[in-house]
């Protein structure tokens, strides 16, 4: 017999009506795949690397776009300060007609601009300094007598002193006689050279010359504080004579033999300062003068009362933003630069030997040929080059420009 079925059927407890079966639900899903979490890993490694990728271009671009900026605004500064300088030069000018050459800014130049009405731009700031550099020593007309002077001044020992002025003018003059017991051999060093013979063009120059290197530098091959005394009190610009109204303490006990009492009574009058406080700056109108304030004694032979070269520093602010120039200028017949001075004479010299060769190559017998005649110029571009430049009348000669990073603390460094 077949067995009945013992399972109990579901019924409804409130009218006892049986309950349908529940369907069946649905199957099981099966589980996730491997590959899927490796297309997340992926896609997110990508996404970190596109970030990564677009920082550093936004990054970049800020950076470009920032110094466009400073580019920018620099250029519109340096209008302004070129702008300016002009008006100081037509203002210097105004005064060196009046008085016959400029002194002092104590005439009446020390506020150009004031004096001219200039007014800036909105928003921005110029301001005017001057450094009279033909007060300074001309190191191309210092003799020995004078270098061992000064630094005797700075506390140096007289066989130290005179040691250093031999090495400095044997490493500057051709055929120089030394006459201190050393005597450099600067081709027979680890990297052999020979001494330029002409002045320094840079006070850094100093630390290729033997001796001068460890007194002018420390152990660290850092300028010390006689190199800062040489660079305060020696130009490397080339004039004739110093300008009394702006000679330095130093300058006036080297050049002058001033004593400490007639130097700071020169300087108190030049500055205004101590006796003279009540009277403000003043200058002298020749160099003779310095005796009702100095006295009787001291030697003024080697001083002037003009400007030589000057020095311009002219600085425009707007907002956080700065430009400056510094420029040095010389009237007609003053200051000259030393390396305008070296590469004429190097190219006559090269232009001459050049011109020597070529004739030895073209005639190498002793028999030389009559020169040709002189034939018609050639036209065009040859016959300009060789014309001499344009006249432009410029009241004064530019002999160094500097801008922002050119300018170093020390001039002419």
């Amino acid at each position: 017999m077949r067995k009945q079925s013992t399972k109990k059927k579901s019924v409804c407890p409130l009218d006892g009506s049986p309950v349908p079966p529940k369907p069946p639900g649905p199957a099981a899903e099966p589980p996730p795949r491997r590959g899927r979490g490796s297309v997340v890993v992926v896609v997110m490694i990508t996404l970190l690397f596109a970030t990564f990728a677009l920082l550093a271009f936004m990054e970049k671009a800020a950076v470009d776009l920032l110094v466009e900026q400073r580019e920018a605004v620099s250029r519109r500064l340096r209008t302004e300060a070129y702008s300016a300088l002009e008006v100081v030069l037509a203002v210097l000018v105004d005064f060196r007609e009046v008085g016959n050459g400029l002194r002092s800014p104590s005439e009446g130049w020390n506020d150009p601009l004031g004096f001219a009405g200039y007014s800036p731009s909105e928003g921005r700031t110029v301001e005017v300094t001057f450094e009279d550099e033909s007060g300074k020593l001309s190191l191309p007309h210092t003799n020995a007598r004078v270098l061992t002077n000064l630094f005797l001044q700075w506390g140096v020992l007289k066989p130290e002193a005179e040691t250093i002025a031999d090495v400095l003018l044997g490493w500057m003059r051709h055929n120089h006689v030394y006459t201190s017991p050393l005597q450099p051999n600067y081709e027979y060093g680890a990297i052999p050279y020979e001494p330029p013979g002409r002045p320094l063009r840079s006070y850094h120059e100093l630390a290729a010359i033997e001796k001068a290197r460890e007194f002018f530098y420390d152990a660290d091959g850092r300028p010390n504080d006689y190199w800062r005394r040489f660079v305060d009190n020696l130009s490397l610009f080339d004039f004739p004579r110093t300008n009394l109204n702006g000679a330095r303490s130093d300058v006036l006990a080297a050049l002058g033999q001033f004593d400490q009492t007639q130097t700071r009574n020169v300087t108190d009058y030049l500055r205004g300062s101590g006796l003279y406080q009540n009277q403000g700056p003043s200058f002298f109108q020749n160099p003779a003068d310095v005796g009702r304030i100095a006295g009787p004694t001291g030697d003024v032979a080697g001083f002037a009362s003009t400007i030589s070269a000057l020095r311009i520093n002219v600085t425009v602010r707007e907002g956080r933003n700065e430009y400056r120039v510094s420029t040095v200028i010389s009237p007609p017949g003053g200051a000259t630069a030393v390396h305008a001075t070296a590469t004429s004479t190097r190219a006559q010299s090269s232009s001459a030997t050049a011109k020597t060769s070529a004739q030895q190559q073209a005639q190498p017998n002793a028999a030389q040929a009559a020169p040709p005649a002189a034939g018609p110029q050639p036209s065009g571009g040859g016959a300009r080059s060789g014309a001499p430049p344009a006249d432009l009348k410029y009241p004064f000669i530019l002999l160094e420009i500097r801008e922002n990073d050119e300018i170093h603390t020390n001039p002419g460094t």
